[in-house]
Formats: structure tokens, C-alpha cells, sequence
């Protein structure tokens, strides 16, 4: 689709709406954007902003932000609760049964693929079974359990993402079908794309890595490290809500294992990392959605 595109002047007042894109790219603005000139509420399509420990370091809107639309999902599960795509799709149902317009938007590339095309209902991983992939990965790393998966599923899957070759091992374990099978299963999607406009946030990768490095600085000005404090006691890094990125290296500093500055910099490289990853599944796996490059991303 076209790299012209403007969502502002293409999208109706009826129109549902998805927004994604690599993490710091602007899609928070956009949406509330969108949502002044035509109103709607802004849903959360992030799997780090739905927990409620992490407003600052997953980029949550302000409260003033939310404040000047309505929003949903964010914040909304506690940061010792497990919570899958799975979860994400039965939350998201009642908003899209209730009549009004909504504006999807965040990074998780999964929760927008399994909304416009579909989620099998795959059974749950047993905690002794999930307990023993967590110790299997401390222990051997994540290559052997790769090596493990079928060639389907580490075709289908993103490899690089410890979080998608356990969860990927665990069905197999569990269930005795590898995940591509299970997917292969997938019944009719929530919102198909035919159904609303999809926007694909297309920027410059040098741009994005230096307004990254910039938000980061922010973050840690609004309070970055006082969260981590307050996430101090109650802190293990098997929890999902733990995979907020800077959480491990502010607590780390905070236990005396770095310095501030190291703590900032190590942040740094893995958001850039992360977003690097984000950017590879968009391109595998939005080809028909609308590439928007906004006029700041040019500056």
C-alpha cells in the first residue's frame, strides 16, 4: 500500500482502526490524534502496558493522555498475573460488541496478527511444565530446546524471541502437536482486515534509534527509576511483567551490580534490539496493511 497515506484524512468516523509499529515511533500520538478529530476509544495492543507496574518504563499513556480520550486495557492486569494473546483477544471482544469505534494500537505484532486473522484456543501450560522450561533455559540456553520444535513451527516462529521458542516448546510438550499445527487450526478472526484500516507505522531506522535513546533519558526524568524501586521486593525475572525493557538493568543497578549510567545504556541497545525484531515481523507479516511515515520522522 502507499507510503502517502495519511490515516488523518483517510480514516472515517466510523472506521475501526489499528496502529502498529516499532516501539518510541509515535503511534500513541497518532491515535490520540485520531480520536480528537473523530473520536473513539484507544485500546491498548501492547503485552508490557497491560500490567499495572509499569506505566513509566512500557510507555503507558500519561495520565493527562488518557484523560483526553478514553483507553482501555492499560494497566489492567496485575503484575504477578500471567496474560497471553489468548486473554488480550476475550478483553478486546466486549469493546469491539459495544457499537463504538476503536482505535488498536501498540507493538505486539502477535496480538494483531491473531486479531485480523485469527487465535487457536491452545490449552494452557501447567505450571510444572512452564516451571521446567524456565529452569531447562537457565540452565542450557535456548538453542536445544529450539532444536527440539518442529520445522513447521521454527519456520512459522520468530526464533530470536526466547518468550515465542518456550511457549512453542511448552504446546508441543503439552498438547503433543507443534504449535504450526495448532495455528494450522485457527478458527474465523475477531476483525478482519477488510473491516478496518490498518496503519503500519514505516520510519527511518537511524530517526528511531536516536528518538529511543531520547525517551529513555525521559523516562528515567518521569520516575523511571522510582518504579523499579517500588518493583524491588516483589521482583522475579521469570514473570512476563518483568520483560519490560530497562526493568532488569534498573534493578540490577539498584541491587549495586552496574552503574546508572550502564543500567541506561545496556536499556538502551536492548530497545533497540527489540525494536529491530519488531520491525523484521512487520515486514513478514503486515505487507497489506497502509505504511505511514509521518512528516516529524523526515525532520
Amino acid at each position: 500500500m502507499s507510503t502517502a497515506f495519511d490515516p488523518l484524512s483517510a480514516i472515517s468516523a466510523h472506521d475501526h482502526v489499528l496502529i502498529a509499529g516499532p516501539t518510541a515511533s509515535g503511534k500513541s500520538a497518532l491515535a490520540l490524534q485520531i480520536a480528537a478529530r473523530h473520536g473513539g476509544i484507544v485500546v491498548n495492543a501492547d503485552a508490557l502496558q497491560v500490567y499495572d507496574n509499569w506505566r513509566v518504563l512500557s510507555a503507558r499513556p500519561s495520565p493527562e493522555e488518557e484523560a483526553a480520550a478514553p483507553h482501555a486495557l492499560y494497566g489492567h492486569v496485575a503484575y504477578d498475573a500471567p496474560y497471553s494473546v489468548g486473554h488480550w483477544l476475550r478483553d478486546l471482544a466486549p469493546l469491539l460488541e459495544g457499537g463504538q469505534r476503536l482505535i488498536i494500537t501498540g507493538g505486539t505484532g502477535l496480538y494483531f496478527t491473531a486479531l485480523t486473522r485469527g487465535l487457536v484456543d491452545i490449552p494452557q501450560t501447567p505450571d510444572a511444565l512452564r516451571s521446567k522450561a524456565n529452569a531447562r533455559i537457565r540452565a542450557e540456553g535456548l538453542d536445544p530446546m529450539l532444536d527440539e520444535l518442529d520445522a513447521a513451527t521454527r519456520a512459522r516462529i520468530d526464533v530470536q524471541n526466547p518468550m515465542r521458542v518456550q511457549r512453542a516448546w511448552e504446546v508441543l510438550q503439552n498438547t503433543g502437536r507443534g504449535f504450526a499445527d495448532w495455528q494450522d487450526a485457527t478458527p474465523p478472526p475477531l476483525l478482519p482486515l477488510d473491516r478496518c484500516v490498518p496503519v503500519l507505522f514505516d520510519v527511518d531506522k537511524d530517526w528511531l534509534n536516536a528518538r529511543i535513546a531520547r525517551r529513555f533519558e525521559a523516562m528515567l526524568e518521569q520516575g523511571a527509576l522510582d518504579e523499579a524501586r517500588a518493583n524491588l521486593d516483589t521482583w522475579d525475572i521469570e514473570r512476563p511483567s518483568a520483560k519490560a525493557i530497562g526493568a532488569p538493568e534498573l534493578i540490577a543497578h539498584l541491587r549495586g551490580e552496574i552503574s546508572l549510567n550502564a543500567a541506561q545504556e545496556a536499556a538502551t541497545i536492548a530497545t533497540r534490539q527489540f525494536a529491530k525484531r519488531q520491525r523484521t515481523w512487520f515486514r513478514s507479516k503486515m505487507a497489506d496493511w497502509h505504511r505511514y511515515r509521518p512528516d516529524f520522522a523526515d525532520n
